[in-house]
């Protein structure tokens, strides 16, 4: 069974409503689902929505949050957190405090947070399940550049097999759930139909 999630998302709200919506319903799943929330530890936007339902559906939650950060985006002080010193600290302690990934809308620092995490899965370092949750379309095009990549020949074709996408909080769930109980059987490092599986 899965025990922690952790949610890259927004720590803003956005100016689509149903974003928050989600994120909401996001956390209220998790407690349901008695799965831990790991997060980033605001207050504010999807991030706060997230945890604010998770913890008031009676679920656990971790926030973990850069020193610096914690007026910025104002620390959900309801739940557990960590205070680390930088960036790079929260996201591996993000990392190694999770069984998987559930990326909902958000902006650059959502971004460069899942794509690290994919890069690492590209490179063997994990098996961690990895799952797009939208309701809205927003990540649609996002996927569509990574066909882009892997049609113009930088990736391998077995680099989208990693691009799990969502349309529920359950089914994103049902998702990580089941690519932890099934991995992908994953080749070494090297090259597939010419091109460099970890391009």
């Amino acid at each position: 069974m899965t025990r922690s999630l952790c949610v890259y998302c927004g720590s803003s709200p956005g100016n689509n409503p149903a974003h928050m919506a989600l994120a909401t319903a996001l956390g209220k799943e998790l407690a349901a689902s008695q799965i831990r929330l790991v997060y980033g530890g605001g207050g504010l936007g999807l991030m706060g929505a997230t945890a604010r339902a998770t913890h008031e559906g009676g679920g656990d939650v971790l926030g973990i949050i850069p020193n610096f950060l914690q007026e910025a985006e104002r620390t959900y002080t309801d739940v557990k957190h960590v205070f680390v010193e930088d960036m790079h600290q929260r996201k591996i302690m993000m990392f190694d405090e999770s069984d998987g990934f559930i990326v909902l809308p958000g902006g650059i620092g959502t971004l460069e947070e899942v794509v690290e995490v994919l890069s690492w899965l590209r490179l063997n370092l994990h098996e961690k399940p990895v799952v797009f949750l939208s309701d809205t379309g927003f990540w649609d095009d996002f996927l569509r550049v990574f066909e882009q990549i892997v049609a113009a020949g930088f990736a391998p074709k077995s680099a989208l097999d990693d691009m799990l996408s969502a349309t529920s909080p359950q089914q994103a769930i049902a998702m990580v759930e089941d690519r932890i109980a099934n991995p992908l059987k994953r080749k070494p490092l090297g090259f597939e139909g010419g091109v460099r599986e970890l391009s």
